[in-house]
């Protein structure tokens, strides 16, 4: 398995605050890995470093073997327009935009026509289940729905990771099963690497791969494989 995101030796401070104290993770080719840990203890953090939402105050991010967070602001948001994929706890769709055009917008945004770009999102509600519902407006939509357009919203651009911070927090048990298993299955489909921050071990139990944050530092295996050892001192597979 080849790596495509790696966080090397990240730390970051807020005030007297350590939310990261030199972690080291690797994430492989459409692998699903499930970040957990209490509140505070810093899994968002890493997540926003790893795509490019924050820098760390020390470390590397690289993705598929290209350091990326020492870009500027508008590289790196470039980057998390086109190479990266988010789903976030409530979904954070446009309410004056129809379905459609919620999930085609990253692709308008990076200069795409509206027709095509609309083209291209209607072949994903097919595939999770949202036919007839193109031109619904979120508000018109229950909680999975909206779910699995933010899904669609997050793959329209072929993305090498996906990033879904409390995914199902907002759902029900059903539906939040219903909605992981897309999640993990639409990627790994199309060849992605999902990233899930979580404090549900029922969540957690879809991925992969399940790497613990506690105080700012990693437990369980931060590799997916031996082969990434050597990219990672001091953390053993």
């Amino acid at each position: 398995m080849s790596e495509v995101l790696g966080g090397y030796t990240l730390t970051k401070h807020f005030g007297p605050t350590t939310a990261l104290a030199g972690v080291d993770i690797a994430i492989g080719e459409a692998e699903a890995v499930a970040i957990m840990g209490p509140s505070g203890s810093g899994k968002s953090t890493l997540l926003h470093c790893l795509a490019g939402i924050m820098k760390p105050d020390s470390g590397e991010v690289h993705l598929m073997g290209q350091r990326v967070d020492n870009l500027g602001e508008r590289r790196r948001s470039a980057l998390r327009r086109t190479r990266f994929g988010f789903v976030f706890q409530f979904g954070q769709l446009l309410p004056e935009l129809p379905a459609e055009e919620n999930v085609a917008l990253p692709l308008m945004l990076g200069g795409v026509s509206r027709t095509q770009a609309v083209r291209q999102a209607r072949d994903w509600f097919g595939p999770l289940g949202l036919q007839g519902m193109e031109g619904r407006r979120p508000g018109e939509l229950s909680g999975g729905q909206a779910q699995r357009v933010a899904i669609a919203r997050a793959l329209v651009t072929k993305p090498a990771v996906v990033f879904a911070d409390e995914p199902t927090g907002a759902l029900d048990q059903s539906t939040g099963h219903d909605t992981m298993r897309l999640l993990v299955e639409a990627t790994k489909h199309n060849g992605a690497s999902l990233v899930v921050v979580t404090h549900d071990p029922n969540v957690a139990g879809w991925c992969d791969r399940t790497v613990e944050v506690r105080d700012g530092r990693l437990s369980g295996s931060a590799v997916p494989d031996q082969t990434f050892t050597q990219l990672l001192p001091g953390v053993q597979a």
